[in-house]
């Protein structure tokens, strides 16, 4: 750990990535003062051994239910003390994280109302294919006029999320009884403290691998159920998000 409180916190929240998590972390390599936090669901696999030696900290779940993802996002938030939280999930990257970070890190220094920042969402080149590429133009568009027109706060998935620390602690961090909808609850809550906004010139690269095993028609179908149910009864449709490895 740093002698020093870092400037920024990466929390990554895993469950049997032993097939990515190592070059995920590898890929965090930059100058600016940073912490690494793996916040594992109690994996199985090779997930915890892989990430302690490249993250600062590994928290590992060993309750009796299995752990939701804001779960373990707030539990890797308990225990950071960086004055920006990220919140990177584990299948995603940034090609250059030194710029990447200078430049979120400018905009919160440049607007002190600023609390929180989304990016965005791009599969992999290696991987994108044209339902990918008219998924995420659409959720992305979307998100930016919601984040920064309309200024409600949305979110255009939970692959990666930069908040301020003072902002997460006074909005009370995810709500840890959603399956899913759960970051976007989380920055339609942020956006009531302060600004959001949705950055297109900053870029996380994913696998999208769940609109590729699931099939983008039948996933579009679950997230509007999901929508609408987290919209009219402030509960996710959803019982239990599948992992999709």
């Amino acid at each position: 750990m740093p002698e020093e409180s870092p400037l920024i916190s990466i929390i990554i929240p895993t469950l049997e990535e032993e097939k990515l998590i190592a070059k995920t972390l590898a890929a965090l390599e930059f100058s600016s003062s940073h912490e690494i936090i793996v916040s594992d669901g109690g994996s199985r696999d090779r997930t915890v051994a892989l990430a302690r030696p490249l993250a600062d900290r590994v928290l590992v779940h060993a309750g009796p239910s299995r752990q939701t993802i804001a779960q373990g996002r707030n539990a890797g938030a308990a225990i950071a003390s960086g004055e920006f939280l990220v919140f990177l999930d584990a299948d995603c990257t940034v090609q250059n994280p030194e710029l990447f970070f200078r430049e979120a890190v400018r905009q919160f220094r440049e607007n002190e109302k600023l609390v929180a920042l989304a990016a965005r969402l791009r599969v992999s080149p290696e991987k994108e294919t044209f339902g990918d590429k008219v998924v995420f133009s659409a959720t992305n568009a979307i998100t930016r006029f919601r984040n920064n027109v309309w200024q409600k706060g949305d979110a255009p998935g939970g692959e990666f999320q930069m908040v301020r620390a003072t902002a997460f602690q006074s909005s009370g961090g995810y709500r840890e009884d959603l399956v899913t909808c759960e970051d976007r609850d989380f920055f339609a809550r942020l956006a009531r403290i302060g600004r959001v906004r949705s950055d297109s010139r900053l870029t996380v690269f994913h696998t999208g691998r769940r609109g590729h095993a699931v099939g983008w028609p039948r996933l579009i179908l679950i997230f509007l159920a999901n929508t609408i149910s987290f919209r009219l009864r402030g509960k996710s449709y959803s019982k239990e998000w599948e992992p999709i490895r």
